[in-house]
């Protein structure tokens, strides 16, 4: 498979993108970013984008599976519209070139908790971005409503606090389908869903995910 990526600098992305080149079902990996990655690898290309000129870029999305793990936080976007553009704009304009170039299989990492119609900023985003994403009416969706994410050396106080709280309450039996996942799991998990023959819409959470990432679909 020809697999497309963005979002491969974050956390989640470089899982995904290590994962890719190891993964033999792939033989071409097409990364889009904003800063050149030095990562020598034969079935890696690297695109250096602006996403905000996509007339310069929106030819070259064409691939069997296009992974979309972009994001940002509040603090570093600096304000809500910055975020909105990250998290909503780029994801949904890349998914939208992706379909016109007949790329039948997305894969998004979306937020738990997410809806539309919530009270709070960050999973009414991701709830919308779900929403407009399924009426680009891919053959093949698959939305990852993850739990708290385990990220490696993460330096996000409150992150680290949350699943110290969630950690203990797994413990005593509450929250357990919100388990703390992983990165690395998620980005199998990942992997592992675009390599299934079944179309249509699918959205995984919790316990689904860490199935998933634990499947063999060789």
């Amino acid at each position: 498979m020809h697999a497309l990526v963005i979002g491969a600098t974050g956390a989640t992305g470089k899982d995904l993108l290590e994962l890719l080149l190891k993964d033999d079902s792939f033989h071409q990996v097409d990364i889009f970013v904003r800063r050149n990655l030095v990562i020598k690898d034969s079935k890696l290309k690297v695109h250096v984008i602006d996403f905000d000129k996509p007339e310069q870029w929106k030819h070259l999305v064409k691939g069997d599976v296009l992974f979309s793990c972009l994001g940002t936080t509040l603090k570093v976007a600096g304000s809500k519209e910055a975020q909105w553009k990250v998290d909503y704009e780029y994801q949904y304009q890349f998914a939208k070139y992706a379909r016109e170039n007949n790329v039948n299989n997305y894969v998004l990492v979306s937020s738990g908790y997410s809806s539309p119609n919530s009270l709070f900023f960050y999973t009414r985003m991701k709830g919308q971005l779900e929403e407009d994403i399924k009426a680009l009416q891919f053959p093949k969706l698959t939305i990852f409503n993850p739990p708290l994410l385990i990220r490696k050396n993460t330096d996000r106080t409150m992150e680290a606090i949350s699943f110290k709280v969630i950690q203990f309450v797994n413990k005593i039996g509450i929250f357990r389908s919100q388990k703390p996942l992983a990165t690395d799991k998620l980005a199998q998990a990942m992997i592992n869903s675009a390599k299934t023959k079944e179309s249509g819409v699918f959205t995984l959470q919790g316990k689904s995910i860490w199935e998933c990432a634990e499947a063999n679909y060789e």
